[in-house]
Parts: structure tokens; sequence; C-alpha cells
């Protein structure tokens, strides 16, 4: 009688444990330049992009355990003063738990100049043009509502 008592309280635990734990999230890498945007920056902005609804139909299409995103941003200052950026979102195949797999299931890129620009204004036009690639890739990969 203890016994089935114990597994009905072991079983709830679990099952309590589970509901509460948070929703399984894609792996997300940023190769990006330092000066231009961090990580934590550009994590905010490819999860400002993707809402809860949205997140739920993502990872009906492309499940967390197979797939994950890499953002790439690059550029910097010419000779001339120029802020060139490049920024650029990607769906990639996840292998072995924690690596993805550089092999483009989609992608989006974008590109900016502003000349004149100071060092933070060239930041800000990184954020926006990587903000502007994952909307473009998150559209090519499910349909707004």
């Amino acid at each position: 009688m203890r016994t089935s008592h114990l597994l009905g309280t072991l079983l709830l635990a679990v099952s309590c444990a589970a509901a509460a734990a948070p929703p399984p999230q894609y792996l997300f890498v940023d190769d990006s330049s330092p000066i231009l945007i961090d990580r934590a920056s550009a994590l905010k902005i490819w999860q400002a992009q993707v809402d809860d609804n949205m997140r739920l139909r993502l990872q009906k299409l492309y499940p967390v355990a197979k797939w994950g995103f890499v953002s790439q941003v690059q550029g910097g200052f010419t000779t001339d003063g120029v802020c060139v950026i490049t920024a650029r979102a990607v769906l990639v195949p996840r292998v072995l738990g924690s690596r993805l797999v550089f092999k483009p299931q989609r992608s989006a890129t974008a590109f900016a100049s502003k000349p004149s620009a100071t060092q933070e204004e060239c930041r800000t036009l990184a954020a926006g043009k990587l903000k502007d690639a994952v909307v473009a890739v998150r559209s090519a990969l499910i349909a707004s509502p």
C-alpha cells in the first residue's frame, strides 16, 4: 500500500516538474564583429522578432532538436569614414546536441552604409540590419498571422 502512494507521489512530482520546465530553445550562435553588436544584443533582436505564437508554429515545422540559428554582422569603417554593414540571419541543421552544421536551409542578408557615421550610429545601423535579416528569414519560414 505504501509503495503505491510513494509511486503516485513520485509520478505527480515528475509530471509537475515537466510542466514547469521552460519551453525548449533553439541553439543560437552569433558570429558577429563585437565592435558592431554583442551576442546578447543579437539574441535580443532574434527573440523580439518571434512572439510565442510564432515560436510554437516555428517549432512544429523546424523542431528545436534538429535546427538552430546563426547570426553574422560584419563590416566597419572605410578609409573615407563610411560605415558599411552586412547582416545575415541563417537557419542551419543541428547535430550532436550542441553543434550546428553551417549548411544553410534558409538565410537572408541585409546591407547598409552610412557616410560620416559615429561608432554608435554604426552600431545602431548594424542592429537594424540584423533585425531586417531576421524578419526576412522568419517570413520565409512561417507566414505571419
